[in-house]
């Protein structure tokens, strides 16, 4: 068995700026002429080992997570997310503050979502402007924000959501990986710094007005359903209900806005796509909504790949990986695997209907122990949006050639935001607004 899998032989420093700033390029390349194991050296990770083979990703996936530390290989996200943050924990710490997160996720809370999601939605696409070109990212980076905001926290003070909303925009903006240009960095972190306080002091005013609340089983926020967990054991502490809060929104803000704005893109340059996704949504259907979304997630997946930290020696794709270096899953190539998804370059929504590929092949939201406990509601908050913008609008793209994917924060986002032009249907296309 080889040591060391093969890779390039680049100084540390020029693999780490090119997997910074250009992986989703770089990667595919290594990959043809490595293959789908390989060897880099990145700061801050040190040795790292990408895969790209689908049954190697699973393995890890479900390998020990005694030994596929992901909260270690997580640390760069403590400081935005804190201490207590199920992203960064491991093991026992780990479950307990997962088994904390459930009840916000369960299908029945799922379902008591959906007419908040709806409203909101609207609210945010009756004010878009017609026949003029705008970013799709800027506007599904407000809507899903507003959705966090009063979906996942509850606030319904107008106060206090309207500070929260222009300081977490602030705080949005630092990119914790560090890579862009020195002065955006440091002009972000600065910017963060100065408003991270008080978004701390208003969330944990909320977290006092919850815990004083008598109506908690009512209320139908994620907030609320964490405080009104039946077992008394699972209620979090203040701190770590913060550091949820703050999970939820660094993790599910960006991520699920890059996959309606991507959404948009392809809909826009695929004549027939838009035609079935638009019926779809007259129709108050989900199915090929949804099938649009999962398509988008397979082909430009929100978060490129995942990390796991070893604690001792293991086998990786057939080679022995000493214990400390990071073990990289990349979603993006995998997604790109033609044996799992055929002319994987293509935008076919189609492959997600009548039981679509195999559940193991698409791998959006990680898997094992560590899937993401917000896939669900992500599935369910893209598709709602998707229809009330489709029931109301036909959108055409503002530019011909399709836009480049690049790196933003953790996430491939389009290159000039996803350039949309909207124009109003006629009444009798559409169907009722959601209340």
């Amino acid at each position: 068995m080889s040591r060391t899998p093969p890779g390039p032989r680049l100084p540390t420093p020029v693999q780490t700026l090119l997997f910074a700033m250009v992986r989703h390029r770089w990667l595919p390349r290594l990959t043809r002429r490595h293959g789908p194991v390989i060897h880099l050296r990145i700061r801050p990770e040190g040795d790292v080992v990408v895969l790209s083979d689908l049954d190697q990703i699973r393995d890890v996936f479900l390998s020990p997570p005694t030994v596929f530390h992901a909260g270690e290989a997580n640390e760069v996200m403590e400081t935005p997310m804190g201490e207590h943050s199920v992203m960064n924990a491991d093991e026992d710490a780990h479950l307990r503050l997962r088994r904390q997160l459930t009840p916000a996720f369960r299908n029945s809370a799922l379902r008591g979502y959906q007419r908040m999601v709806a409203r909101i939605a609207v609210e945010e696409v009756e004010r878009w402007p017609t026949g003029m070109p705008f970013s799709a990212m800027e506007r599904m980076n407000a809507v899903t924000l507003e959705i966090i905001l009063r979906v996942m926290f509850g606030v319904e003070d107008e106060h206090r959501l309207e500070e929260l909303r222009t300081r977490l925009r602030m705080v949005l903006e630092i990119d914790p990986a560090g890579t862009g240009p020195w002065l955006r960095r440091l002009l972000q972190r600065r910017q963060a710094a100065t408003n991270r306080p008080r978004v701390d002091e208003l969330l944990y005013a909320e977290i006092a007005d919850r815990r004083r609340a008598d109506d908690l089983a009512s209320r139908p926020d994620m907030l609320s359903r964490l405080l009104a967990a039946p077992q008394a054991r699972e209620l979090p502490s203040d701190a770590e209900l913060h550091d949820h809060l703050l999970t939820l929104l660094l993790a599910g803000h960006e991520t699920i806005s890059t996959a309606l704005a991507w959404s948009f893109h392809e809909l826009a340059r695929h004549p027939a796509a838009l035609d079935a996704a638009a019926r779809s949504a007259a129709a108050g259907a989900d199915d090929y909504l949804e099938a649009v979304l999962k398509e988008v997630l397979r082909l430009r997946p929100a978060i490129v790949d995942v990390t796991r930290k070893l604690t001792e020696a293991a086998e990786v794709g057939g080679y022995r990986v000493p214990a400390g270096w990071t073990v990289m899953p990349s979603i993006l190539l995998a997604h790109h695997d033609p044996a799992s998804h055929p002319e994987p370059a293509t935008f076919q929504p189609e492959r997600f209907l009548d039981g679509g590929p195999p559940a193991a092949s698409w791998v959006p939201f990680g898997g094992g122990v560590r899937r993401c406990l917000g896939s669900g509601f992500a599935l369910q908050q893209g598709t709602i949006v998707l229809r009330e913008v489709l029931s109301r609008f036909r959108v055409e793209a503002a530019d011909a050639a399709p836009e480049r994917p690049r790196l933003q924060h953790l996430t491939l986002v389009p290159g000039k935001g996803a350039r949309i032009i909207v124009h109003r249907l006629p009444v009798a296309a559409s169907h009722a607004a959601a209340p």
